[in-house]
């Protein structure tokens, strides 16, 4: 629908949601915000350019007193926005939160209920593809109540561009594609999140962009969100005598953002209670976690404040069971982020790894290490400028800030100082800080200037698919009792493939088992760039991570079950930014396609 009026900017975040809109039939050059209507009390609505990233699902009575309703949701099931992170920071249970988070999470099934994960048994739980559904279709039905006059204007029928962290593999990409179909959103495109941000700098510079950067410059987009911490390189060269911009690097999947800061405050708010002889059971601590974070992102917000009020709800009535009060100071936040999150480190301190343990409750697999400086160090260690050009310094020389973390100055500084003294050792260039157009609203402001780029109205960052992908080949050679069969990984989609593009490998064919049950072992890679298609690496542990495992059976039509037949292997990046793999049989005339497995 690239004629469509509108073109849609959508960030699903873990922490807030936001959509914005270019109207191409009036002024380009303003991208605006739409106002969410979501229930922020029992009976009143208010409109919002954050729509909160929470589902609290309400008890029966809450349901039948009609008081969470909104014009497009007369039953109130699920309530999305203000109030129910206020809500459900009352009665955690019935919370869902970092939906996002989950979609990613290699280690669970997805497409379960999961969520809340500490749920009472009368508690109707939700996927994370649902939960996901659930934002986009409140977003859905609040544009079309706003903003549709006619069918044509109906938000399914325009334009939309959905962000997504810039580390997300192929099957949590194909997850949210389904989350948005599930919401009754078909015409989507996605995008990395640094990238989004990038582009929505790019909309607020148009006239200036190119004063301000110069061609060798390697501009470094921190984004740190509630789940996660994003990292992107992004390279400014020059072709022809323009310049043109190439993402060259993402970082891995970092689950290490605002959920953690958040917990840590908690965990420190507690630890004062129980000084004051006063301890909180686990439903309490819940509480305090959810309340914390509605302390931190005012106090980051409103740099006059100095403390905000925290109250727990207590166990019981009078004095002993009454609300339980305590306060965030500013001090005590930015003591907490800085020391615990963004301690000062050499530019070869990478992240501590400790050994997991065996047995773990479910929930996320967050990152042992808290220190987000000590992971870019990681990053720009993996990703030097030297592996893709020898005379490009290998530490950034621009930094763009993004997320709400970064609203305190002092804690922008905290990184840049870093990244600057790391600099300064090297003799380079001081550190040039580019300032974000909107740290909430950048990213949904950068998807819906990208969707006027892909029109041909702005200059578009080249780079491509940010991972290389592989399949396992299990080598042929002599059976060895107790040894498994080796397990080769073949390069079928390189990194930097653009979106629309395919490769095939016509001059290597495989035996495919067919009729009978059988696995394929999908892997991905960011730090093997130089990967090309058909690469056959056999000594690839540490570089290349398995992202799941298809178990399936390949039926073929007049062909005996257990019949080794070849194959040749095509793979296409869509237009949507998924991956399409195939395999071919030209002597059967028989294709089949791989579709990445979303279970555990």
């Amino acid at each position: 629908m690239s004629d469509s009026r509108y073109i849609i900017g959508i960030d699903l975040g873990t922490t807030n949601c936001v959509l914005s809109y270019v109207d191409t039939e009036e002024d380009k050059e303003i991208i605006r915000i739409l106002p969410v209507p979501q229930i922020v009390a029992p009976g009143e609505t208010d409109e919002s350019d954050l729509l909160p990233s929470f589902i609290y699902l309400p008890t029966e009575q809450e349901k039948k007193d009609k008081t969470l309703t909104l014009p497009w949701d007369p039953f109130g099931d699920r309530v999305v926005g203000a109030y129910a992170r206020a809500r459900g920071a009352e009665v955690p249970g019935r919370l869902v939160v970092s939906a996002k988070s989950w979609l990613c999470h290699q280690g669970v099934d997805r497409t379960a209920p999961l969520l809340p994960v500490d749920a009472p048994e009368d508690v109707p739980r939700l996927s994370p593809i649902v939960a996901s559904a659930t934002y986009l279709r409140h977003l859905k039905s609040a544009w079309n109540f706003i903003m549709a006059k006619t069918e044509e204007q109906r938000l399914e029928n325009q334009e939309i561009y959905i962000t997504i962290p810039a580390s997300f593999d192929a099957v949590a990409r194909e997850l949210t594609v389904k989350a948005a179909a599930s919401a009754g959103l078909e015409n989507i495109v996605l995008l990395e999140e640094p990238q989004a941000a990038f582009y929505a700098w790019l909309n607020e510079h148009r006239q200036d962009w190119k004063d301000l950067v110069q061609p060798g410059d390697l501009l470094l987009v921190c984004d740190v969100g509630g789940g996660t911490t994003d990292l992107s390189l992004i390279k400014v060269t020059s072709e022809e005598g323009e310049l043109a911009l190439k993402r060259i690097a993402v970082g891995n999947h970092i689950l290490l953002g605002g959920d953690n800061m958040d917990l840590a405050l908690a965990y420190n708010l507690g630890e004062e209670l129980r000084s004051r002889k006063i301890h909180l059971n686990s439903k309490q601590m819940q509480t305090l976690w959810h309340n914390v974070r509605i302390a931190k992102e005012r106090l980051l917000s409103d740099s006059e404040l100095s403390e905000v009020p925290v109250v727990i709800p207590g166990t019981g009535s009078g004095l002993v069971g009454g609300t339980i009060r305590t306060g965030l100071t500013r001090e005590n936040l930015e003591s907490i982020l800085l020391e615990g999150f963004l301690p000062r480190c050499r530019a070869d301190e990478l992240p501590e790894e400790r050994p997991r343990i065996g047995l773990q409750e479910l929930g996320l697999p967050y990152v042992n290490d808290t220190a987000i400086t000590k992971h870019l160090a990681g990053f720009l260690n993996l990703h030097s400028v030297n592996e893709f050009d020898s005379e490009e310094p290998d530490l950034p020389t621009g930094i763009l800030f993004n997320g709400g973390v970064f609203k305190s100055d002092l804690i922008r500084r905290r990184i840049a100082d870093t990244l600057g003294s790391w600099l300064r050792d090297k003799g380079s260039q001081e550190l040039l800080e580019l300032a974000s157009a909107d740290l909430d609203r950048a990213v949904a402001l950068g998807a819906a200037y990208f969707g006027l780029v892909r029109r041909g109205d702005g200059l578009r960052i080249r780079g491509g698919i940010a991972q290389s992908y592989y399949i396992g080949i299990e080598g042929s050679r002599p059976a060895v009792p107790g040894i498994p069969p080796a397990i080769n990984a073949l390069c079928i989609v390189p990194q930097g493939l653009e979106e629309g593009e395919s490769v095939s490998l016509p001059e290597r064919q495989f035996g495919l088992v067919v009729g009978q049950p059988v696995e394929f072992r999908f892997m991905a890679s960011t730090i093997r760039p130089d990967d090309q298609a058909g690469d056959y690496i056999d000594d690839w542990e540490g570089t290349i991570e398995p992202v799941t495992t298809l178990q399936t059976s390949m039926e073929a039509p007049d062909v005996n079950p257990g019949t080794v037949i070849p194959v040749e292997i095509e793979a296409t990046v869509t237009e949507v930014g998924t991956l399409a793999l195939f395999l071919v049989s030209r002597d059967k005339g028989l294709r089949f396609k791989l579709e990445f497995n979303v279970r555990s």
